[in-house]
């Protein structure tokens, strides 16, 4: 059964996003699910600027802007002041982009994860720094344009993959996200909300102007990155319980993903055929874990897996 997505809305219009920015829809979500008793804070990346500038904000939310690298210790730090106030059922939500999360923020994040602090660390992975120019990070996947890998000397390294890191922290609950599919989004904000304790969400968060694609397709590529089986839909308890959440039973050539993006357009054939051989063997890796046939078997909770057309 789907849940129905709450109607009470936290982000005001009038934000400074760009025309279909995955962000500002990420964090719409996000606020729905976590309702207005939430402390957020924000290092620099996108969302310093889409929120607006002091005194003005998006947000019906407090907001802490923090140093790049600052995103995990200033939650915690949150949570520790709030805890002397007897405050404990707020909500605190540090919200980073990739670059401060993948690069920037991971040994802030690390120590983090390691003490198991109790916050939601949420990171909208639009896949560089794109604030900054559109670098490439750490999370640049493989055969990307950016403007420090021109086409001609495309990044040659595969995505890093934060999941797994975090998953080796041991910490109880981590989840995978897209703006694609809210339903299962604000289910598991909604979920990482009733827990103690460290909670990590990945969000894929298209760009359309990093990711050269147009702004009308965002829900699109979005869709595709999971149809694809290039962006697993998961959730993991204590980092050893895999579920998968979607589990598309015919899925779609990654070919199909990387058409609607211009930061892929210079890939040859080879090129293509060999993202799909690696998304094909991440895919086996993850429903491996997840005790899920590969093939595509409905996991245990199959209306909360339902993929959608």
């Amino acid at each position: 059964m789907r849940l129905s997505i709450p109607p009470e809305e936290l982000m005001h219009p009038g934000h400074l996003a760009c025309q279909g920015c995955g962000a500002a829809l990420a964090m719409r979500y996000a606020l729905k699910a976590l309702g207005p008793d939430t402390i957020m804070d924000i290092p620099a990346c996108c969302w310093s600027v889409i929120s607006g500038p002091f005194p003005h904000t998006a947000l019906n939310v407090p907001v802490y802007h923090t140093a790049f690298e600052t995103a995990a210790s200033t939650a915690a730090g949150i949570r520790a002041a709030l805890r002397v106030l007897g405050r404990e059922r707020t909500t605190v939500l540090a919200w980073a982009g990739d670059g401060g999360t993948f690069d920037i923020g991971l040994q802030a994040l690390s120590a983090a994860a390691e003490r198991n602090d109790d916050f939601i660390y949420a990171v909208y992975d639009n896949e560089a720094y794109m604030n900054t120019g559109i670098q490439r990070s750490s999370a640049t996947p493989y055969g990307a344009w950016t403007t420090t890998t021109p086409a001609e000397n495309f990044k040659q390294r595969p995505k890093k993959d934060m999941v797994r890191i975090m998953a080796a922290h041991r910490i109880p609950y981590i989840a995978t996200a897209s703006v694609a599919y809210p339903e299962d989004f604000i289910r598991k904000f909604t979920r990482a909300k009733a827990l103690k304790g460290m909670r990590f969400i990945h969000i894929l968060a298209p760009c359309p102007v990093g990711w050269r694609a147009q702004p009308q397709h965002t829900i699109k590529i979005a869709r595709l990155a999971v149809r694809t089986r290039l962006f697993p839909l998961l959730e993991i308890e204590d980092g050893v319980r895999w579920r998968l959440t979607v589990n598309p039973a015919n899925p779609r050539p990654v070919s199909e993903y990387l058409a609607l993006q211009g930061r892929f357009k210079h890939l040859t054939t080879a090129q293509v055929e060999s993202i799909q051989e690696s998304v094909d063997r991440n895919w086996g890796d993850v429903a491996a874990l997840a005790g899920a046939a590969a093939v595509g078997a409905a996991p245990p909770d199959a209306n909360a897996a339902a993929d959608e057309p």
